[in-house]
């Protein structure tokens, strides 16, 4: 089973930093229903958050002539006060409701995303400070803010090039974020971080998946890339839900 895990996190780290260096974004969303279901809601969130701060780093050196830092700077300080409120949830809720609600949001948030061409222009400043707040909880909490950022460059009419770039500095702070809050309110007990093994084997593919995701880039549209990360989204929360339903409701988890 250890060996099983490994290679699925591994997978899972090459697919997901594949697509984020492709679309922008798909770390998140590959790795935490995947890692939910490998080695269970804490941890495997908690590992997607540390995965994400290194993906994170890589792709911001690489598109670093990209990046618009002023929309950054609207958004970071408000991903800590999202954050921590979405690890007080996870320190105090039961493993099968966390998997119940990691799996509903992220179902919800695909729901939703076709939706976002709807939405009305907002000013910069008041969209950012509303996405930072709401991209802090949810990365925290269920290890993807994905939704929250698409919300934001639909509504400030963000050209997609910047934005994909901008994307990883943000991811970078939201990660640390996210660690450093659950370390603080205790949301990871005792037993259950992830393995070491797991760790060292998340971190070190992702060197690997950013020199995987260049070569991608230049034959695979961004639009392509995004399709891929839903489906993988799609199987991964069902599966997420039913199996925290299934704890909740007392029957034998899948």
């Amino acid at each position: 089973m250890e060996l099983l895990a490994l290679a699925v996190v591994v997978g899972a780290v090459l697919l997901g930093v594949t697509l984020q260096r492709t679309s922008g974004m798909g770390t998140g969303l590959v790795l935490s229903p995947t890692l939910v279901l490998a080695i269970g809601p804490v941890a495997g969130i908690l590992l997607t958050n540390m995965t994400t701060v290194v993906s994170a780093l890589f792709l911001t050196v690489a598109v670093r002539a990209d990046i618009d830092w002023g929309r950054y700077a609207r958004i970071a300080p408000a991903i800590v006060l999202g954050s921590v409120p979405a690890a007080l949830l996870v320190y105090a809720v039961g493993s099968g409701w966390l998997e119940v609600i990691i799996g509903a949001v992220l179902l919800l948030s695909l729901a939703a995303t076709p939706l976002l061409h709807r939405l009305t222009e907002v000013p910069p400043l008041p969209a950012g400070l509303v996405a930072g707040l709401l991209g802090g909880f949810l990365n925290t909490a269920v290890g993807v803010a994905a939704a929250a950022m698409l919300a934001y460059a639909q509504v400030t009419r963000w050209e997609q090039k910047a934005f994909a770039a901008t994307l990883q500095p943000i991811f970078l702070t939201m990660g640390l974020t996210s660690v450093a809050t659950k370390l603080l309110v205790g949301a990871v007990g005792e037993g259950q971080p992830p393995p070491w093994p797991l760790i060292l084997a998340a971190i070190g593919s992702v060197p690997l998946g950013v020199l995987l995701g260049g070569a991608v880039a230049r034959r695979v549209s961004a639009r392509t890339a995004r399709r891929v990360a839903v489906v993988v989204v799609v199987l991964g929360a069902t599966a997420t839900l039913l199996r925290g339903l299934g704890q909740v409701l007392g029957a034998p988890a899948p």
